[in-house]
């Protein structure tokens, strides 16, 4: 998949080593974009994704940090705008379910994690984002990240990940309505039950077949088959008039 008006773009991919991050890195890099890279702990897979960007003739940076740390999140998009010059979509991918816990055995040390990881890293990266959108004259696209649990409520012990992404989802129907005079469009992509690490490492197996069976395509998703929707939100040329919008990806899961 190749989109045009991608080529030459100036891109921050937040959480890009692996899973759903990764494979839109390297559907970025498809249609040769400048994708900045973000990892925490994944060097190695960073470093594969960037190879296969430039092998494909996109331009590649490797940027790492916790995103959970305060600043981090804004450091990023100064490291992107440094490296490239500008910036012009900003995929805010990395999150995290942390574990699962039932809501009456929630600890408040949890709940500011699940804020550390899921909450103010979107914030963050979105206030520098705007900023440089602005000093550059306006437009730009913010392409969020939330989650099928938004909506339901996700499956046992999610409370506060299925919370923090609908904080995330809300929040970007807000800024769509804030920042859509300057040209800035502010959407969403919320992935249903996706084949991640994440989904491994935070879904028994019995969980995981039982929700399958309950899909109307009859599996979880691949990562790759999330990818169009980040690009046709990032494209100006595939998606100007679209803003505020929370598009589902889930195989049918859910049909709001």
């Amino acid at each position: 998949m190749r989109i045009e008006d991608l080529a030459g773009k100036a891109c921050l991919v937040t959480g890009a080593s692996r899973g759903i991050g990764a494979a839109v890195a390297r559907g970025l890099g498809a249609c040769g974009a400048r994708v900045a890279v973000h990892y925490r702990s994944g060097a190695g897979e960073a470093q594969a994704v960037a190879a296969d960007i430039e092998a494909a003739g996109g331009e590649a940076e490797l940027l790492s940090g916790d995103i959970a740390a305060a600043g981090t999140a804004a450091r990023l998009v100064a490291e992107t705008v440094a490296r490239f010059g500008r910036l012009d979509v900003l995929i805010n991918n990395a999150g995290d379910l942390v574990e699962r816990r039932p809501v009456a055995d929630t600890p408040d040390t949890l709940l500011a994690r699940q804020i550390d990881v899921n909450v103010r890293p979107v914030l963050e990266a979105c206030r520098a984002a705007i900023a440089q959108f602005r000093a550059q004259g306006g437009g730009g696209a913010i392409v969020n990240v939330s989650s099928i649990a938004a909506r339901t409520g996700g499956g046992g012990g999610s409370a506060l990940y299925a919370g923090a992404k609908a904080f995330v989802a809300t929040m970007t129907r807000t800024m769509a309505k804030e920042l859509a005079a300057e040209g800035i469009r502010v959407n969403c992509v919320s992935p249903g039950v996706i084949d991640t690490p994440l989904q491994h490492r935070t879904t028994p197996p019995d969980m995981l077949a039982a929700i399958a069976a309950q899909i109307p395509m009859r599996r979880v998703g691949r990562a790759e088959e999330c990818v169009g929707a980040f690009l046709f939100l990032a494209s100006e040329a595939m998606s100007s008039y679209v803003t505020g919008q929370v598009i589902e990806v889930n195989g049918g899961l859910l049909m709001p």
